[in-house]
Parts: structure tokens; C-alpha cells; sequence
């Protein structure tokens, strides 16, 4: 994606500029007669999402004009640069700060491309390369790109080369850039170190479960801890889900994937916070091992739990590290997952949404999120849903008795293993482009985590 994008300035780039369809005409009344011809002839109003090769006289490409909505966002360059002929191209637009850093981020969005598993042509790596506007915040636009691209990478690849083993080795790689500490807790150590629902998802699989711990910061530091559900693949367990269900389900581990991507960004930003990451990286597999539906399992946090249906086994990987880290104290716990489907039926594919226990701290993700172009949506944690979580033979059942609510009733299942008085966000998405845009390709996607970040860049001090 960087790679789109240039420090060079040259005097043959050619300049871009965004115009939208209410100032077209009076940008067009300063340019030579011809060139509002040449707009017209080309049937170019200034809609956003279009452009126009605008040549000079000679028949060179001379000048790239883009219809944008006003004022100019994330994706109004982000289909250029696969679009647009191999070459070096300059903004020529005055914008804030802000806007440029949205509008770059969005051109390096616009560049990436998962091809591991494709042959490359020469065509494939000649691109167009934008050079770096002068106001804009580089280092921000590269922190943000390179953990998008992140998630995009892990949770695109397949799960016969993203298990939780190489989950966790990917964790490792970004910790130690940071010369950040790593351990990972293995198979049947997990038991012995009391972490009994993430063993049981995960021991019915060829490949060991583990819990990816990632510790970063000043011990004198506010204390961040944040969770994300690291399920390498889904089968549903013994409550098997259809194929067409199953097909996605490499991107389970998106919540993981947010979580470590977020730790870079934290990280590279040097905020000032004791950062502990934990990951529950286990496949849902079935086997004669698998835990069933009906049983009785106990929990880190000492509540035992009714497992409902073994479909519903990211909550209970969850429990076990949300238990863990809220015994640490921390200022702030986050919490990454791809929960339910029944928050995809409330909020759609493109619309993460989260759930909190705080006021201030709602108010600044939202505040946050409309700022940098990442939109969120709070969901409640309607306590009078809770006792459809209740048992008759345990402390808690996984699942509920009722089939409505369902991301309320997740949520709520989570806090049971937190204290109540815990400063919490709680997140739950898709992850997943089901259709290729510009700037977003079909795979696998970061939701919401930009607006986490600007939320703690302001929090902790970027």
C-alpha cells in the first residue's frame, strides 16, 4: 500500500483536482475554454466516485479531475490508483490537515491488494504513485494503513495457513518490532494455568488451542487491556453449521486480527499506557474431544457455564481472557469480536457496532469515529435481557432461551465475567467486504478500528 505512495516531488506530476459537482462550474470558468469542452464532451459533472483524464494540447495526460461530495472523504481517491495510468501524480488542492490525512489514507487503502496466492505481472506491479502532501500527517496515514492492511491480510487468509499457531507467530513479528513481550499458553498448559473454556473449544482440533499474551508500556503507565476472539476457523462444533455458513468462517479470528492490529498502531503511536493484549486462538473443530451441547463447564472466573450451542464458542474463549485481564484492574477494557449474526441483522455487514457501561467513554468513540471516517453504532446492554441467560443447573448459560437479541444477549454473557464497575467497550462486526468497492476489495476488513485508536490518541496522548 506505501508503496503507492511517494516522498519525490516532481515538476512532471500530474496534478489532481477534487471538485465537486456545486464548484464545477466556476473551477471550470478559470481553466482554458477547451477544458470545459473536453469535461462536457465526456459527460463529467463532478458526481462522487467519477474522474476525468484531462489532456493538454499535445494529447499527454495533463490534469486528473475528481468529483468528490463535499468537504472530501476517505474513499474519493481510493479507486485511482488502480485505475488511473502507471505514473506520478500530485494533490492540487488545499485542504486541512485532517481531510488530507483522510483522503491519502484513502489512496493507500485504494493500493492494496492480498496476492499471495496469485502470480504477478508486470501490469499487476506498474501503478500510479502519489506524492505525499506537505501538510499531511504521514506518520499517521502509515499507522493507520499498515494495520488495516493487517487485518485485511490475516483474516483473508485461509485457515490451512492462518491456524492458531501462525495467529500466533504473527503476534510475535509485531511484538517484536516494538520490542514489545510475548508468551502464548499451549494445549493442555491452558488447563493447568486455568483457562478451561478456552481448552475446551479448542481441544477437539489437530491444532493446539492457545492464549497469545502481548505486554507493552510503562508499568507506571494507565493500565489499557484489550481482548480479541482469535477463532482460526468455525465449524460450529457439534452444532455444525451449514456449508454456506461455514464459508466465511476462516474470518473468525477477526476480532484477534483487530486487536493485534490495534497494538500496533498503539505501539507505533507510543501512547502512554501499560498495553496487555490477550488472544484466544483455537479452531472449532469436531471430533470424539468436542464439547457438546448441554455440558457443564467451568470458567476462570469461577461461574460455570451451561453451554447452550457450541456455535456460540467465541463468548466463551472471551470469558476466560475478559476474566484475566479484569483482574489486572485496568482503566480501560476493550474487546474485539465477530460475535453474532444478529448484530449483522441489526446494523448490516458495514456497520460495527458496540456496546459500553460508560457515558464519556461512548460519547468519545462517537466523537472519535464521525472524526476519522470509521463508523460505529452503540448497541444496549439492556439488563432486563439478562435473565434469559438463566440456568437451572449452572451459574450461567451460553446461549439464552430465546432466539431474539441475540448480540444484546453476547454482550451480556460477557459482562457476567468482568466486574460491573469495569470501564468497558465491547465490539462486535463482520470483518468481511462481501463485495468489492473502491478501497475496501472483497476479504477481509478493519471495522471500527480507527476510531478505537483516535479515541485513545486523545485518551492517552497520541
Amino acid at each position: 500500500m506505501l508503496d503507492a505512495l511517494s516522498g519525490r516531488r516532481l515538476r512532471s506530476a500530474v496534478p489532481i483536482t477534487l471538485v465537486n459537482a456545486g464548484k464545477l462550474d466556476a473551477w471550470t470558468a478559470r481553466q482554458p475554454e477547451w477544458v470545459g469542452e473536453w469535461l462536457t464532451t465526456n459527460g463529467f459533472a463532478a458526481s462522487p466516485g467519477t474522474y476525468c483524464l484531462v489532456p493538454d494540447t499535445t494529447g499527454a495526460l495533463a490534469r486528473v479531475v475528481v468529483g468528490i461530495d463535499h468537504p472530501a472523504g476517505l474513499w474519493d481517491l481510493s479507486a485511482l490508483p488502480a485505475q488511473l495510468p502507471a505514473g506520478h501524480y500530485a494533490l492540487d488542492v488545499r485542504l486541512s490537515s485532517d481531510r488530507l490525512e483522510l483522503v491519502v489514507l484513502g489512496w493507500a487503502l485504494g493500493a492494496y491488494r492480498f496476492a499471495r496466492y496469485k502470480r504477478t505481472t508486470e501490469e499487476d506491479e506498474s501503478r500510479a504513485v502519489l506524492e505525499w502532501p506537505v501538510k499531511c500527517d504521514r506518520k499517521a496515514v502509515e499507522c493507520a494503513a499498515l494495520a488495516t492492511g493487517l487485518v485485511r491480510d490475516l483474516a483473508t487468509t485461509p485457515a490451512s495457513d492462518l491456524g492458531p499457531a501462525e495467529l500466533a507467530a504473527a503476534a510475535k513479528t509485531v511484538a517484536k518490532k516494538f520490542k514489545a513481550e510475548c508468551t502464548v499458553i499451549v494445549g493442555d498448559n491452558l488447563l493447568k494455568q486455568n483457562y478451561p473454556l478456552i481448552h475446551a473449544v479448542g481441544r477437539a482440533s489437530e491444532r493446539a488451542p492457545r492464549l497469545i499474551d502481548l505486554r507493552w508500556g510503562s508499568s507506571r503507565a494507565p493500565k489499557l487491556s484489550i481482548v480479541g476472539k482469535g477463532v482460526c476457523f468455525d465449524t460450529g462444533g457439534l452444532d455444525l453449521k451449514p456449508s454456506s455458513n461455514m464459508l466465511l468462517m476462516k474470518k473468525d479470528m477477526c476480532g484477534g486480527a483487530h486487536a493485534l492490529a490495534l497494538a500496533q498502531m498503539i505501539m507505533s503511536a507510543r501512547l502512554k499506557v501499560q498495553l496487555r493484549v490477550l488472544i484466544p486462538a483455537v479452531e472449532n473443530s469436531v471430533s470424539s474431544d468436542a464439547y457438546r451441547p448441554s455440558d457443564v463447564l467451568m470458567s476462570r472466573a469461577g461461574l460455570t457455564v451451561e453451554v447452550g450451542n457450541t456455535d456460540a464458542e467465541g463468548r466463551l474463549v472471551m470469558a476466560d481472557a475478559l476474566a484475566e485481564l479484569d483482574d489486572g484492574d485496568p482503566d480501560l477494557l476493550i474487546d474485539f469480536s465477530t460475535l453474532t449474526g444478529a448484530q449483522r441483522v441489526a446494523c448490516g455487514y458495514d456497520l460495527p457496532s458496540y456496546f459500553t457501561n460508560d457515558e464519556r467513554i461512548s460519547a468519545a468513540l462517537m466523537k472519535a469515529s464521525d472524526r476519522v471516517a470509521d463508523p460505529m453504532w452503540r448497541l444496549p446492554l439492556f439488563e432486563p435481557y439478562r435473565s434469559q441467560l438463566d440456568s437451572p443447573i449452572a451459574d450461567i448459560n451460553s446461549t439464552g432461551k430465546v432466539p431474539m437479541g441475540g448480540a444484546i444477549l453476547a454482550a451480556l454473557f460477557l459482562r457476567a465475567f468482568i466486574d460491573r464497575d469495569r470501564l468497558w467497550i465491547h465490539t462486535d462486526f463482520m470483518g468481511w467486504n462481501t463485495a468489492s468497492r473502491p478501497g475496501r476489495p472483497l476479504g477481509g476488513e478493519a471495522q471500527g478500528l480507527r476510531a478505537m485508536f483516535a479515541m485513545l490518541a486523545v485518551r492517552y496522548g497520541k
